[in-house]
């Protein structure tokens, strides 16, 4: 007979071989004690070390490991994709592979999910992390919030539970650079946050650098967004009628009053303030056209090498429809 999957619990993996076996341990105590059977997804997001061969040991032992291994490293929110489609569990769990998030703080997700909430995230306090990354992560999502045209929860990242239903809505949205935090609340349904402490790195290095945190920013930002197309417009108008002022502002200093109404080096510095706004607003109007042509290039989220351990199980939620039909 085949095993129906209640829970699936989805984690990227890139180069946490010192982080995987702890990572396991923990998770693995805590899926005992979960009622129905579950599911873990380890995506393989191209690590270079030896995480996809501990992933293969700990799977010879626990069948509900399972394993997708990418041709190349594709990033964090690939990863969580792939594992959003290859999910089969009426409750999807996403967390990051560095212990960061506390498994443990997965019985409170299915707690409030029980109770009738198909959203359940986590609301991220006292992170272990240094001043600038802190600081970063809390102007992001404040001016998210203030540029988005939906209500985004402050400080939620990743880790979160998902009722199948929002699974389903996520999967449609065929998106080429997701900020999935963002179409989680963009899905809407009846959510909820759970405050957990945000925990430091078990072992190794911060694997998220500035450059990804400002390219997370910009995909959250330029997805959810035109507001950015709204202030170039309005500046331009404003300089516009501004230029046109001085102008005839200066006409009168020259032909009425007969002086001089500013000096070349005002006029100077003019020109190159209003340049300097013209390429950054010709920056902006890049990343909505890079988005557009990622989009019309359609070409595939990402590539997998080889899935370990997707033939015995069904979906849990399409089963348990059939039954009772």
């Amino acid at each position: 007979m085949l095993k129906q999957i209640k829970y699936s619990v989805i984690i990227p993996i890139f180069n946490e071989e010192e982080v995987i076996q702890e990572l396991w341990q923990r998770l693995h105590k805590v899926l005992k004690e979960l009622d129905g059977n579950s599911e873990v997804i380890f995506i393989n997001d191209g690590s270079y070390d030896d995480s996809l061969e501990i992933l293969i040991q700990i799977r010879l032992s626990h069948p509900e490991v399972k394993i997708i291994n990418f041709s190349r490293n594709f990033g964090h929110q690939c990863s969580l994709s792939a594992g959003i489609d290859h999910a089969k569990g009426k409750a999807v769990i996403l967390m990051d592979g560095d212990l960061q998030d506390a498994p443990e703080a997965i019985f409170g997700f299915v707690e409030k999910w029980k109770q009738g909430y198909a959203v359940v995230y986590a609301i991220r306090k006292k992170r272990k992390e240094n001043f600038v990354k802190n600081l970063t992560f809390t102007l992001f999502y404040r001016i998210l919030n203030a540029l988005a045209g939906l209500k985004l929860p402050l400080d939620a990242g990743i880790f979160s539970l998902m009722d199948r239903k929002v699974i389903l809505a996520l999967r449609s949205m065929p998106e080429q650079n997701k900020y999935i935090s963002g179409l989680r609340a963009y899905a809407g349904f009846k959510q909820i946050g759970v405050p957990v402490e945000r925990g430091p790195r078990f072992r190794g290095e911060p694997r998220v650098t500035v450059v990804k945190l400002f390219k997370l920013a910009f995909d959250g930002i330029f997805s959810f967004s035109t507001l950015p197309l709204k202030i170039a417009t309005f500046l331009g108008i404003v300089s516009s009628i501004s230029a046109f002022i001085l102008g005839l502002t200066g006409l009168f200093f020259k032909f009425i009053l007969e002086q001089d109404f500013l000096n070349w080096t005002y006029g100077l510095t003019t020109t190159f303030f209003i340049g300097g706004i013209q390429l950054f607003f010709l920056g902006i109007i890049g990343e909505y056209i890079g988005r557009i042509y990622d989009e019309v290039k359609q070409r595939p989220y990402y590539i997998i090498d080889e899935k370990i351990g997707f033939q015995e199980e069904v979906n849990y939620y399409e089963s348990s429809q059939q039954i009772s039909e």
